[in-house]
């Protein structure tokens, strides 16, 4: 799938007029998505085309991957408002070529007057559209924090990698035609939910080709270039997302927002057959629970059964539905519950969790509960390995598809709507389906339970994969079968996160499949008494593999969206 946009020459004047720059190789109004590509020293995959571009000159002119990570994030927060921000949080997980391991949590916060039961009714009732709609929805940002917080990592100076970002948020870039769909689609509720205009409306519609100029993003990124993160959490910033709030009846104060810190956490590393695979630990439910299925896995000849055969569906299936049970009970921030995570990940744990599996035969989420001992899917994925062998895969979300659809007046951008995946009340499912219990409930300065999973996996101590995916509740999964379909059944990077995918989460019980699911596996499945539903594309996975020998780079994007690779 590729794609092309041409704008007219004489906007593009404005680019050329920056002769001395390096961001005139952007070519923003020319631009085309490369799905696949191999190349010889860096790589990067992320959801839009111009940010992978960023990302790859950065690499070119000498930085790492950490450089390169915060560059294309930063263009993200331009180029892909659906999901790349400034105003909601993320992890990076990095694997070093000095063999340091890093992870990065820059999640958000509950905001310091939030309450365990702030949206619920006088009855006790979610009223739902609090957690997702407006200003009460969001939580504190924390992705400009953690660009800070992985500068110790880079070689750059700051002001170099913040460049593109500026740049393209104050001269404008074409939009793609998914980009002017979902602008239409969102339009009543930028109306409704904002208390400015936002350079997400316009009285036309939007169409391919557009020109989207944010002048108030500009001013915002150009605040943080010149004073660092003071620039956003401090300052004019800070008084911009303070007066939203009380505009809009939100509760996040001046507090809030200085105090908020991005903390670095010790990755979850673990063994399968052989492979390292290193990748998020709490708050991010994902690496516990990759962990888990892993290792439920592991006992069972998946290879011989071959991709898609319906005895390896039904074990995943039946693993998934482990895993989720478990998440749902005992996992939430570290910082404020105690989570059994040694006894959760534990061979003689995960084995006696299988002990019930029948092949051939569905589960049932009703039977399976959680073991007992003696998470709209809009986020956004990007993966870089750099020529020296630095690997970083770094996830970032809004929550929602735009968050909470609330533009920070003056500031340019959007803010996230992350406090529905606290638990709102025991039981009650959030807006992917996912249930918790008072583990995961909210309270003041608390990380709300996430399923972001930015992974690496080593070959001996060298990189051969990084990946991840955005999709809510289905990116545990969909990082689990890109893993299976790679270590297990040998498909190619394109092929790992480009085949039909199925979700299953523990509740709602039934198995989710992409519409172009093989038919005879799904007959197969109802045959043994799952509940199959069809569902819209899963996640939208990025991948690089790293070539032992040659070191040769293959980075494939997702068919699912305007996901593209670039490199050098």
């Amino acid at each position: 799938m590729r794609f092309l946009i041409i704008f007219g020459l004489a906007v593009s004047s404005i680019y050329t007029a920056c002769a001395q720059s390096p961001v005139q190789q952007l070519r923003p109004y020319d631009y085309k998505i490369e799905k696949n590509i191999t190349v010889p020293h860096g790589a990067v995959v992320s959801a839009h085309p111009l940010a992978s571009r960023v990302g790859a000159m950065i690499l070119q002119q000498g930085g790492n991957a950490v450089d390169a990570a915060i560059a294309t994030q930063l263009a993200l927060a331009v180029v892909y408002p659906g999901a790349g921000n400034l105003g909601g949080g993320g992890f990076m997980v990095a694997q070093l070529t000095n063999g340091t391991q890093v992870a990065l949590d820059y999640r958000e916060t509950a905001p310091a007057k939030a309450r365990r039961d702030m949206y619920l009714d006088s009855a006790g009732n979610p009223i739902t559209t609090l957690s997702l709609d407006g200003h009460l929805a969001a939580g504190i940002p924390g992705t400009v924090a953690g660009i800070f917080a992985s500068m110790k990592y880079a070689k750059l100076p700051f002001s170099k990698l913040i460049a593109p970002a500026i740049l393209l948020a104050e001269k404008g870039f074409a939009i793609t035609a998914s980009e002017a769909s979902n602008l239409n689609t969102y339009k009543a509720d930028f109306q409704r939910l904002n208390t400015a205009p936002t350079a997400f409306v316009k009285e036309q519609p939007w169409k391919e080709g557009d020109t989207l100029v944010q002048k108030d993003l500009a001013h915002t990124l150009t605040l943080i270039r010149n004073k660092g993160a003071a620039g956003f959490y401090e300052g004019e910033t800070a008084a911009n997302i303070v007066a939203e709030m009380q505009r809009g009846h939100g509760i996040m104060t001046l507090a809030d927002l200085k105090n908020y810190k991005a903390r670095e956490r010790k990755a979850l590393s673990f063994n399968y057959k052989g492979y390292t695979i290193v990748t998020m630990p709490l708050p991010s439910s994902g690496g516990i629970c990759l962990q888990q299925m892993m290792g439920m896995m592991e006992n069972y000849p998946v290879a011989d059964w071959g991709f898609h055969s319906p005895k390896a569906v039904q074990l995943m299936i039946e693993v998934e539905r482990r895993a989720y049970a478990d998440r749902a009970q005992f996992l939430g921030d570290p910082d404020f519950v105690k989570v059994p995570v040694a006894q959760l990940t534990s061979k003689k744990y995960l084995a006696a969790r299988m002990a019930d599996f029948v092949p051939g035969k569905a589960g049932s989420s009703e039977a399976t509960k959680a073991g007992t001992f003696p998470e709209s899917e809009e986020t956004t994925h990007l993966s870089i390995i750099d020529d020296k062998g630095n690997t970083v895969a770094v996830t970032t979300t809004l929550n929602g598809h735009y968050g909470s659809r609330t533009v920070v007046g003056k500031a340019g951008f959007l803010l996230n709507n992350e406090m529905d995946d606290f638990s709102v009340k025991p039981g009650v499912p959030n807006m992917y389906g996912l249930v918790g219990t008072e583990a995961n409930a909210i309270a003041p300065g608390k990380r709300m339970l996430s399923s972001m999973t930015p992974t690496i996996v080593l070959q001996g101590k060298q990189p051969l994969y990084s990946l991840g995916t955005p999709g809510g509740s289905t990116i545990i999964t969909s990082v689990f079968q890109t893993l299976m379909n790679t270590l297990e059944f040998g498909l190619s990077p394109a092929d790992a996160i480009n085949k039909p995918k199925f979700h299953h989460q523990w509740l709602p019980d039934e198995i989710a499949v992409e519409r172009d699911f093989p038919e005879e596996v799904i007959t197969t499945l109802q045959q043994m008494g799952y509940k199959v539903v069809k569902r819209n594309p899963i996640g939208r996975s990025e991948i690089i593999k790293r070539t032992p020998g040659t070191r040769a780079l293959d980075a494939a994007g997702d068919k699912r969206g305007d996901d593209s690779a670039a490199g050098y």
